[in-house]
């Protein structure tokens, strides 16, 4: 083992001068790359920061936390939009959470045939191809008739909670949550299973070995082995949630005042930028760049959390 890795060593350090050459081309090409892609991102918050000065000097921090948005008296906050953003992302992690890992996880066991197990994978990416106009399209005419019903009797049996407080009559925003837990189920579907795909089947055989179950195998083993995967789709799919704009828009009711209710219309940022920008005066632009900067922000610290939050659980699970 020791004379073999020595030959290796040795090998990596008497290649030919044109293979270092080409190694070190590509060092240098894919590093002018990343440093491309942080100039981009610092140059956007740069514009974006720069198109909400008039805002920012004007409401200061009050917008993050004041519900008013009103163009006719020139006094915005975000707050509505805010809560909007992070309520549906999170409600819609909540639902699509479980149905892709379980749905990965049925994919990458044997309960079905090979055969059927590719034509649900391929239908799963293909839901991922789906415009987002499409199922916003599709959330109005089918989605908010089919779910209404359901929403009213919760709110009937559930009325006295203010979560459920209001009578579901038309777009709101669990509708919008549900369209949300739609568009994420093939980015937690498609990561989660190439995740499960990559664990050594060594560790599944050992496991069987010590008289595990497959269940046991599956929650004790499979699936704390390829955690990391799992979180980090998750993770990008929270930030999927966050930006969506078009179908959210169509289906959550773009209702600027603040309703704490569930079954409420509302507003996230992406839509509240979607709806006015057309239309906004000098201010109201640089409120909506101001909206537009706290989302990204928020996208910003959700990113680092999850690279933080994976990589822990890959030291712990190695």
């Amino acid at each position: 083992m020791a004379a073999s890795g020595s030959d290796s060593l040795y090998t990596l350090r008497h290649r030919p001068a044109s293979e270092k050459l080409l190694d070190t081309s590509f060092r240098n090409l894919v590093g002018f790359l990343a440093l491309m892609v942080a100039i981009i991102l610092i140059g956007i918050f740069i514009v974006v920061g720069s198109k909400a000065s008039e805002a920012i000097g004007a409401f200061g921090l009050n917008f993050i936390v004041s519900p008013v948005w009103d163009p006719v008296r020139d006094t915005y906050g975000a707050f509505t939009a805010i809560y909007g953003t992070l309520l549906t992302s999170v409600l819609a992690l909540v639902l699509a959470v479980p149905l892709g890992v379980g749905t990965a996880i049925f994919l990458t066991e044997d309960f079905i045939s090979p055969r059927i197990r590719l034509v649900i994978s391929n239908m799963v990416e293909l839901l991922a191809a789906i415009p987002s106009v499409v199922l916003g399209l599709w959330a109005i005419f089918v989605l908010e008739p089919f779910a209404r019903p359901i929403l009213q009797l919760i709110h009937q049996l559930f009325g006295w909670i203010p979560f459920f407080s209001t009578n579901p009559s038309g777009p709101g925003v669990m509708y919008a949550v549900l369209i949300l837990t739609i568009m994420l189920l093939p980015i937690i579907t498609a990561i989660s299973r190439d995740s499960l795909n990559q664990v050594p089947q060594d560790l599944r055989q050992a496991a069987y070995g010590v008289g595990a179950t497959r269940w046991t195998a599956i929650f004790m083993v499979m699936i704390p082995a390829a955690i990391s995967g799992i979180v980090g789709g998750i993770m990008l799919a929270l930030g999927r949630a966050m930006g969506e704009t078009m179908a959210v828009t169509l289906i959550i009711g773009n209702q600027t005042s603040f309703n704490i209710s569930w079954f409420a219309p509302g507003n996230t940022i992406a839509s509240l930028i979607a709806n006015q920008f057309g239309e906004a005066g000098e201010l109201q632009m640089s409120a909506l760049m101001y909206a537009a900067l706290v989302l990204m922000v928020i996208t910003f610290f959700v990113n680092v959390m999850a690279q933080w939050i994976v990589r822990r659980l890959a030291l712990k699970y190695e």
